[in-house]
Parts: C-alpha cells; sequence; structure tokens
C-alpha cells in the first residue's frame, strides 16, 4: 500500500510518498495547481503499484483544487483536520519545520491510520455556492458594523445622539432610516436653525422622498433635540463631506449584503432540506440559509454527536485517576459561523419567548436552575442541533428512499 502525503499550499503543493516499515517510495517532490502538473502527478499515482490513498490538510481553500482533481481521476483522497496532523508524533525531539517534512509526516499519518481514513467527496455546486456567499455576507457584516461605529463617532461632532432617533427596521435594499436621515441632515444646526414649522415640513419631504413614514410628533421630537446639543465640529463644507462620505460607504456595503442575502435565499430554497430547516421556530430568512450553509448535508454526520461536536459546542470529558472535572469548557474545534449562528438563533428565542417550543423550555429551564448566561446558552445550542438533526436527516432519508 502507498500513503502519499501532500503538504498544500497556496498555488503549489509537496508530495510524499510512503510505505510500511519507513519505505520511501519517491523522494518529495514540489507540484504546482495547474492542469498540466496535477494530471502529471494523477498518471504518476496510479502507476504505483498497489492500493494508493492520498492524505491531505483539510486547510482553507488551497486544498481543493488538487483535492477535487485527484478525486474526479479515480484516486482516493482523504482530507484530514489540520490539528490531527499536528498532533500526530513525529517520533523525535527535534522540530523540524519544512514542506519535505511535512508531507512525509503526512504521509506516515496516513499509514498509521489507514482503515479508518475517511474519503474525501466534494460539496455539491449549490452548498458550495451557499457556504461561499455566507462567509462573504460575514465579511461584509464586519465591514458594515464598522463604517457604522465610524459615522457614529462622526455625528458625536456633529449631531450627537441622531443614531438613536429611530428604530425602525432596514428596508429591502439595506438603507436605515437613521443613516440616511444624517445623509440630509449631517448637522444639528441643519436643524436647529430652522423654526419647528419649517424643519416639520422639510422633514415630512424627506421622508416621503426617501420612502420612509413622515411624523409631525417625530419632527418635532428631532427638532427640540437638536436644539439641545452641543457640536464640536463646525457646520461647513468639509464637516458635510465627511459625513456624506461616511453615509455612502454604509449605504454601498448595505446594499451588497442586502443582494448576497437574497441570493443566499435563492441558493438555499434549492436544496431539499430548506422547507424543514425554515419551518424551525428562530429560524428566518437570515439565519436558516446560514445554518444550511455552514452544516452542509447532515448525512455526512454519523450521528447527532457528531454534529454537535462539528459545531465546538460539545464539552469533552476530562479525568484522570480519582479526579473528574466537573466544569469543562466546549472545544471550540468546530466552525466558528456556525456557533454565531446557533447563538443568533438563541438570542431570537429567548426575546420572543414562545411557550409551546421545546428549545425555549429548555432554555428556560436552565435558566430557572441559576445556570450561566454562556451555560444555558450552549446547552439550548446542543438542543437546537439535536432536533435539527432529527428532522433534516429523518426528511432526507424519506425523500431519497422514495426517489
Amino acid at each position: 500500500m502507498n500513503a502519499v502525503g501532500i503538504d498544500v499550499s497556496k498555488g503549489k503543493s509537496m508530495v510524499a510518498a510512503m510505505r510500511p516499515f519507513g519505505e520511501v517510495v519517491v523522494k518529495p517532490f514540489e507540484v504546482r495547481h495547474t492542469a498540466s502538473e496535477l494530471r502529471k502527478l494523477a498518471d504518476f499515482l496510479k502507476l504505483l503499484d498497489g492500493e494508493t490513498r492520498v492524505i491531505m490538510e483539510f486547510t482553507g481553500k488551497y486544498y481543493q483544487p488538487i483535492a477535487r482533481y485527484l478525486h474526479e481521476a479515480g484516486i482516493f483522497v482523504s482530507a484530514v483536520h489540520a490539528k490531527l496532523i499536528h498532533d500526530y508524533g513525529n517520533n523525535s525531539i527535534r522540530k523540524v519545520k519544512t514542506d519535505k517534512a511535512d508531507a512525509v509526516k503526512i504521509a506516515n499519518y496516513g499509514l498509521t491510520n489507514w482503515v479508518s481514513l475517511v474519503k474525501y467527496t466534494p460539496e455539491d455546486d449549490t452548498r458550495l455556492l451557499l457556504k461561499t456567499y455566507n462567509r462573504q455576507y460575514h465579511q461584509y457584516m464586519k465591514m458594515k458594523v464598522a463604517l457604522k461605529n465610524n459615522l457614529i463617532a462622526l455625528l458625536d461632532q456633529t449631531f450627537p445622539g441622531a443614531n438613536t432617533l429611530f428604530s425602525s427596521p432596514a428596508k429591502a435594499d439595506g438603507h436605515e432610516k437613521w443613516v440616511d436621515f444624517t445623509s440630509k441632515f449631517w448637522h444639528c444646526e441643519c436643524v436647529s436653525k430652522l423654526t419647528k414649522a419649517k424643519f416639520t415640513a422639510q422633514y415630512n419631504k424627506w421622508c416621503t422622498k426617501a420612502g420612509y413614514r413622515g411624523s409631525d410628533s417625530k419632527a418635532a421630537e428631532i427638532h427640540e433635540m437638536a436644539c439641545r446639543q452641543v457640536p464640536t465640529l463646525p457646520c461647513n463644507g468639509a464637516t458635510k463631506q465627511l459625513v456624506e462620505q461616511a453615509v455612502a460607504q454604509i449605504n454601498a456595503i448595505a446594499s451588497t449584503l442586502a443582494f448576497v442575502g437574497q441570493e443566499m435565499q435563492r441558493l438555499a430554497a434549492l436544496l431539499p432540506e430548506y422547507t424543514v430547516v425554515m419551518a424551525m421556530y428562530g429560524v428566518g430568512n437570515v439565519l436558516g440559509p446560514q445554518l444550511m450553509a455552514e452544516i452542509g448535508d447532515v448525512r455526512r454526520f454519523r450521528r447527532k454527536q457528531s454534529l454537535i461536536a462539528f459545531a465546538g459546542v460539545d464539552a469533552p470529558p476530562f479525568q484522570s485517576g480519582i479526579f473528574e472535572s466537573k466544569d469543562r469548557s466546549i472545544s471550540k474545534r468546530g466552525s466558528p459561523w456556525l456557533r454565531k449562528t446557533l447563538f443568533q438563533v438563541m438570542i431570537g428565542l429567548l426575546q420572543t419567548a414562545p411557550a409551546d417550543n421545546a428549545v425555549f423550555q429548555f432554555l428556560n429551564r436552565k435558566r430557572a436552575e441559576s445556570k450561566r448566561y454562556y451555560v444555558y446558552m450552549i446547552a439550548g445550542c446542543n438542543k437546537f442541533l439535536r432536533i435539527y438533526y432529527a428532522r433534516v436527516k429523518e426528511s432526507l432519508d424519506t425523500l431519497y428512499s422514495a426517489a
């Protein structure tokens, strides 16, 4: 048997082939991720005597081109978690870190764990696209939060408290009322220098034009607040440009987020578990596609505990001798994006408090037992994942058995 270890990096990889008892099939060599070199690698691996298995680390996106190419060429490929490779013993007290040494280490790991290697299966295009959109959504959301904080810092010097004037939800295109308002009334003097009647007329006219609901009482409240503020930046063209540019950046990223969210909804609707997931309480048009993106096909998990471990919300046992820990932390070995989505689902359940929901009842019971916040939130995530696994797997099994 031939264990081929591939140390993957961006654009190229180091390949080493080993047999039992330390026999070197071929010295480590470099392969670039081009069609011609990958074809040569696949042809070389097919010519080796005996069964050949390729082992590589599951790291980011770098491994995907070579893993997919070799899989489609009919070669057994196994993508192993980088933590497992890292913890695998080198049988040496010397610390050596080179691509060649890492490739040999991965090959030896494959020989040691030959029987338990899991065959790599590429994700279908819909799930892969949905996951990619979800990762982009999180990146854009970080940018939006940073830009909104920047605008609030500017408004603290021009119109303090303007970001608290409105609580209406964002529109379908991602625009928020308080952000658009500060583009028109970027300084408190833009309001305070007008009479109440004149500002009310301008405010209602702006609301009609921008697609928001106007109100005379709200206009009077804004005017009264603006007259009380003490700005630190002058009301001139330079200050106006600062605020308008900050608003334009927020609206641009908000429009992008709205588009990405709509596209995620469209892709998620193509998946067979869409109806089951969207019917779960606490899962909406945003969190539903995110859950499906990060969990993927639940049939790849042998049991519900595997899904919980994948999310990193499991608490592994810690025992030695007569000592057994009763206060353990979660592993956090899995997907941080999935954990974030699960926490948002739990927060929604606590805010809406549906009395007939099993997960909320479980959360409420843990709170009544005086459990700490993170303890009952993690327990709720575990409960939700167990229900998700049972419902979705049953639905998929029924669907595919009928097909």
